[in-house]
């Protein structure tokens, strides 16, 4: 049957997770790596980050078989003082890593006060504020950076030398609401180019890339053809200069503190050639240690940002984290997007990648199951598996 380019399947939660931890295991990684990759991916998903869930399964499991990733990869401790310390990953999942060092900064501030864990050898953990979300779930204040493959074009330049540096902030209150901001330091992260491609759409906003030579385009196909993205801001006269200093305030901290590869020196994100090395950093804060009443103050902060008269009375003001919050307490299945041009060559490829047939088979959901309350991508070429 032919599916068409612009399909996507509807899965359970849980199903896709017994998927992906099959397909990890297959490239060679131990069943608690491949769990922390499932967690790590299903938490994009959950939060409405498409552009960095199941989509990138096969590109883990690439650099799994490749050996580009160290299947047995242990983090560890090469320095420590105070509240402090810097990690080897050990070229170990970025999924894995993220978490040693979150759980590391996490000790440290409940010892400290504060927390700072920074990391070199490392690989792309998914999204930044997956680690900042643990440390909110103990109280704390949670901060996570990381360095990324040269994809954005800094301010006035023709050529490609920054990442999209991910920074996630997120500090909870006391009846589980929070303060939740994750971040590209680029207009948008490169997924949501891709995905506009993957919709068919012909034309991205203003600000979101540039075509090879570094000129703002808003053809997704231009800026994804050897193009690239520009820095929140877009271009200099709106400001772009402002995005291009947040990125480069996130390669010192990740890239050049932490010993990593930085700027232009990151491997492309899909080259097999050698080790990504990317850098990352992890703070963690404990509010406890500074003034009194933080999260009754933090309440009332997010309280009454909400509650301020919108312009539109249809769409009511929202705080960081409002929109995942609501994905996330009513999502009990996955909407996976296959965005190569083929679609087909990527459903073969996941398959191959499971141990013996059968052992991963997705279960479907009908469509007339599919909560309405909820926006879900989910269009006439759904495909139910």
């Amino acid at each position: 049957m032919d599916r068409g380019n612009d399909f996507h399947y509807v899965v359970p939660f849980d199903e896709m997770h017994k998927f992906i931890v099959n397909c990890v295991k297959v490239g060679g990684c131990v069943e608690s790596q491949a769990d922390s990759v499932g967690r790590m991916l299903l938490d994009a998903d959950s939060r409405g980050h498409y552009s960095h869930g199941v989509n990138r399964l096969s590109v883990y499991v690439r650099d799994l078989q490749t050996e580009t990733c160290k299947r047995d990869g242990q983090p560890f401790v090469s320095k420590r003082k105070g509240g402090t310390a810097l990690v080897d990953g050990d070229n170990a999942l970025g999924s894995v890593v993220g978490e040693f060092c979150t759980d590391l900064a996490i000790e440290l501030a409940k010892e400290h006060g504060v927390g700072w864990v920074s990391v070199h050898n490392s690989n792309h953990f998914g999204t930044a504020g997956r680690y900042a979300q643990m440390a909110a779930d103990q109280g704390l204040i949670g901060m996570a950076f990381t360095n990324t493959s040269p994809c954005l074009f800094p301010t006035r330049s023709s050529k490609k030398a920054l990442g999209s540096n991910p920074i996630s902030f997120f500090a909870p209150t006391q009846n589980g609401d929070s303060f939740a901001l994750d971040m590209a330091t680029s207009t948008v992260a490169y997924g949501k180019i891709e995905m506009a491609r993957t919709k068919g759409k012909d034309q991205v906003p203003r600000g979101w890339g540039a075509d090879p030579n570094g000129n703002e385009t808003t053809e997704p196909q231009r800026i994804l053809d050897k193009g690239g993205l520009l820095p929140v801001g877009g271009i200099e006269e709106s400001g772009g200069y402002k995005g291009t200093g947040l990125c480069m305030m996130v390669e010192i901290l990740c890239g050049i503190l932490g010993g990593a590869s930085f700027g232009k020196n990151v491997r492309e994100w899909q080259g097999v050639a050698k080790k990504a090395d990317l850098g990352q950093c992890f703070v963690v804060l404990d509010p406890s240690c500074f003034a009194p009443n933080f999260s009754d103050k933090l309440q009332e902060f997010l309280n009454e940002t909400r509650e301020l008269e919108p312009v539109d009375l249809e769409r009511r003001v929202r705080v960081p984290g409002d929109f995942s919050k609501q994905h996330i307490e009513s999502i009990d299945f996955i909407v996976v997007f296959f965005n190569l041009p083929n679609p087909r060559i990527i459903i073969a490829s996941l398959m191959i990648y499971s141990p013996y047939p059968g052992t991963a088979r997705l279960i479907p959901i009908d469509r007339t199951d599919l909560p309405s309350s909820i926006d879900y991508p989910v269009t006439e070429n759904t495909q139910l598996i």
